[in-house]
């Protein structure tokens, strides 16, 4: 009699769980400069499919660290090929959903008030522009955005003038701060990171020819059973995300 009794209340317990799981969403890790135009897809594939979204936005390292170490991520975006990779190697990327969507480039910044102007070449006077003050970019030895950073400012020569003079950012758009608040005259930061702040303009853009290709790579996870997590892939590949990414500033090939 007592076993009967209690059946009903496991039950109950279980549709609850269930209820909790879906009521949480599909979770989606992605890289921090994705932020408006991945909201706005978000928000456009719930209203299509009726799937929240939620989404967790953090430097793509921080965030390959993560699902390492085991947070229910169900979608990874990284900035880059490298933190793919990194999750990749540990077997945490489910086979056949992993593609390249996104590309970027990488601009200049200043506060919008700013009169500085700048002709990014090889051997440009970047340390006599910042005076005595620092360069704002994301961690260039471990944030995709401070690695590009790095890899052009190499490139053109000019690293080693300014490398203990850089403001490290635990992400892009942390850089993007502060440049928009004056804390720092200049800073490096993804094209579409200046379209989304009104309070920093494009000082110049780096030629691509002196940084990697800025690709971000998309995933499911291993570990995800949502059902809902290559539906959503999907529709990150369909032309009308594309149509959004590339109002935000990104491309797609």
């Amino acid at each position: 009699m007592c076993r009967a009794r209690y059946l009903p209340a496991l039950f109950l317990g279980g549709l609850l769980t269930v209820a909790s799981a879906q009521a949480q969403g599909l979770t989606v890790f992605a890289a921090a400069s994705l932020k408006e135009a991945l909201d706005e897809a978000g928000q456009q594939f719930q209203r299509s499919n009726g799937q929240k979204v939620v989404v967790s936005y953090a430097a793509s390292s921080a965030l390959a660290k993560q699902i390492e170490n085991g947070a229910p991520a169900d979608v990874f975006i990284s900035a880059d090929l490298d933190w793919m990779d990194y999750i990749d190697q540990r077997k945490l990327v489910k086979a056949g959903t992993r593609v390249n969507l996104l590309h970027n480039r990488l601009v200049l910044i200043a506060p919008a008030d700013s009169k500085v102007q700048v002709d990014i070449k090889p051997g440009f006077p970047l340390a006599k522009l910042l005076g005595d003050s620092r360069l704002s970019m994301a961690d260039p030895d471990s944030v995709p955005a401070g690695k590009y950073g790095k890899a052009a400012l190499e490139k053109l020569g000019v690293w080693s003038s300014v490398e203990s003079r850089v403001a490290r950012a635990d992400n892009v758009r942390t850089a993007l701060n502060f440049v928009a608040r004056g804390e720092a005259p200049l800073g490096i930061v993804y094209e579409t990171d200046a379209f989304a702040e009104k309070k920093v303009r494009i000082a110049a853009r780096f030629p691509q020819e002196a940084y990697p290709p800025i690709i971000y790579p998309v995933a499911v996870t291993a570990p995800s059973k949502h059902a809902a997590a290559p539906v959503f892939v999907n529709y990150l590949k369909s032309a009308e995300a594309r149509a959004i990414f590339e109002k935000y500033g990104f491309s797609m090939d």
